[in-house]
């Protein structure tokens, strides 16, 4: 069992203060490629495609890419496989012009089906794209967002097969999106010129041009406005040539873009003031940057850690390219945040080491209860795996102690599927997928799936949040096996008794019990019964009818099984 080990909050930076010094080349590591609009297209093209034919099907190997584009003007295909991120680097997507499409199919699934159900682990952002033919596809599922996009056309979200997503977010879309068969989907902080198809629970927060709230026919729900929101930072190169990192200001009660009006809102950072993290570097090296108070670009690789990472100053960037990964050894917590003001933690994905670790990722230590309403930490794009690749175990896979944390999107996710010995109910266990002790958290967009006790508990005040999608594990041997006391089963999200506020809409919760289909949950959602707590719009189905959910919320909602595969509600408890 790993131990969270955290400095004391007021640890102070060594060493002399990082320079303003204007980066015009830095080193990003060997999976990093910019492109320039003076390069021929044939060699940035033919870029795209060793990198695609490596990675299509490359979906628990150890290569990570970043593919990024200067401002200008390009005439290419990029075809997006796992693990790689296409981006634009200037200040705003209008900088960055592709001329054909930035795009995910689901040409690889073996049975020839486009089933796009395993699309995960990619992205795409600060694009624009006239798209070839007038139509862009990004047909995904978890863990693979589209953000800062301009997409000069129509935007497809499947393939013709099954499609289990997924997230837009700081987008425009000036024609339609057409979600197909996509399962579930949240589009946030977005301006689009229309949406056509549903399947069980689409939602949209502060989206221009969404349909309005309909739910379960068609099962849109829609709020008109974000409360409390940052968007994701990323690099970006100025009008003079230097590398800097952008990072989006806290909005409250918004909608639509960052960007419409111009130059959005935010603070710029030298990349002078970073350290540039590359395959090879070690966690005592990091944390060594960390301490000398410098922010961290993370470049796409695989990194082994010995110890926690330590971030404890106030203000820090962790920003993550190509979905870098860390995985601790012996059993280590992969990174602790301190209870500190203003941290943003963007682009990285947390794989849990094949000795057990009791938490992944911790924000806050236990007990935390500082105010950072002003200067709220925010999680963007962080991601978890247990198993799959390697056969990780974590107890629990990500704590959220500070308070008034901002959650925007993340997929925390015991694998169901993966290479060979990595995945069983003895082999990759995890307990829960995400634990929130701190007051005032919100979360956009909150993947949980396969965890084999309680997904999500929340045991904080005043908690929000927008879309929640899960399914509970595949993999109980029996019922004796998966059982809460007397209670058959664990809920996907469990409010605790104490609790007096808490708010969420558009949730939806899944079973398929693939090892037994005997088994029986007696519930998606738990929580205490008071005025304070409020679910709307919530979804239980049994896939394929393969397992039983009895009740959708507590005690109320039809039950999901073989004969009746879908029970929607739109208020509980």
């Amino acid at each position: 069992m790993g131990t969270p080990t955290t400095p004391p909050p007021t640890a102070t930076p060594t060493g002399p203060p990082p320079s303003d010094t204007p980066v015009t080349n830095p080193d990003l590591g060997p999976n990093v490629s910019v492109f320039d609009p003076s390069m021929p297209a044939s060699a940035i093209q033919n870029r795209l495609n060793t990198v695609f034919a490596q990675q299509e099907t490359n979906q628990f190997g150890n290569a990570r890419y970043a593919l990024l584009f200067k401002p200008g003007t390009y005439a290419v295909d990029a075809n997006v496989g796992f693990f790689t991120q296409v981006a634009g680097l200037g200040l705003t997507p209008g900088q960055t012009t592709v001329n054909g499409r930035v795009h995910v199919e689901a040409d690889w699934w073996p049975d020839g089906s486009q089933n796009a159900t395993q699309n995960f682990w990619r992205s795409a952002e600060g694009l624009t794209v006239n798209p070839t033919g007038g139509l862009e596809r990004w047909s995904v599922s978890q863990a693979a967002p589209y953000r800062r996009m301009h997409v000069r056309g129509n935007l497809a979200l499947s393939d013709g097969g099954w499609s289990s997503g997924g997230w837009i977010s700081d987008t425009k879309v000036d024609g339609q999106i057409q979600s197909g068969s996509q399962q579930q989907w949240i589009t946030r902080s977005s301006q689009i010129g229309g949406w056509t198809g549903s399947n069980w629970n689409q939602v949209f927060v502060g989206v221009s041009g969404a349909p309005g709230t309909s739910f379960p026919n068609p099962p849109y729900t829609t709020i008109g406005t974000a409360p409390v929101v940052a968007e994701k930072p990323y690099l970006y190169v100025d009008a003079a040539g230097a590398y800097r990192v952008f990072v989006p200001a806290k909005r409250t009660d918004t909608a639509g873009t960052t960007w419409a009006a111009g130059t959005p809102a935010g603070r710029s950072i030298s990349l002078s003031q970073f350290q540039i993290v590359r395959p090879g570097d070690t966690a005592a090296s990091i944390n060594a940057a960390l301490a000398a108070g410098r922010h961290l670009l993370v470049t796409p690789g695989v990194y082994q850690l010995d110890q926690t990472l330590n971030v404890t100053r106030p203000g820090t960037v962790v920003l993550g390219l190509g979905l870098a990964t860390f995985v601790p050894r012996n059993g280590v917590t992969a990174m602790t945040i301190a209870d500190v003001d203003g941290v943003r933690l963007a682009g990285v994905l947390f794989d849990a080491g094949t000795t057990n670790s009791a938490v992944l990722l911790q924000v806050g230590p236990p007990g935390s209860n500082a105010d950072h309403a002003a200067d709220p930490t925010v999680l963007s794009d962080v991601f978890v795996r247990v198993g799959g690749a390697i056969a990780g175990r974590a107890t629990v896979s990500m704590q959220i102690n500070s308070d008034d944390v901002i959650g925007d999107h993340a997929w925390i996710w015991r694998a169901d599927h993966g290479n060979g010995g990595t995945v069983g109910w003895t082999v990759n266990t995890g307990r829960n997928g995400l634990v929130v002790d701190g007051d005032d958290v919100t979360f956009y967009g909150l993947f949980v799936e396969h965890y084999q006790q309680y997904q999500t508990i929340w045991n904080g005040e005043n908690g929000r949040t927008y879309f929640y999608q899960n399914e509970m594990p595949y993999d109980p041997p029996n019922q004796a096996a998966w059982m809460n006391g007397s209670t058959r089963g664990w809920a996907a999200y469990k409010v605790a008794d104490s609790v007096t506020n808490h708010q969420a809409w558009g949730l939806g919760s899944y079973c398929f019990f693939t090892v037994n289909p005997a088994v029986v949950s007696a519930r998606a959602f738990e929580v205490p019964v008071r005025p304070g707590v409020r679910f709307r719009n919530m979804v239980t189905v049994s896939l394929g009818g393969v397992g039983t959910i009895s009740h959708v919320i507590n005690d109320t909602g039809a039950t999901v099984d073989s004969g009746h595969q879908v029970t929607s509600i739109v208020s509980g408890p």
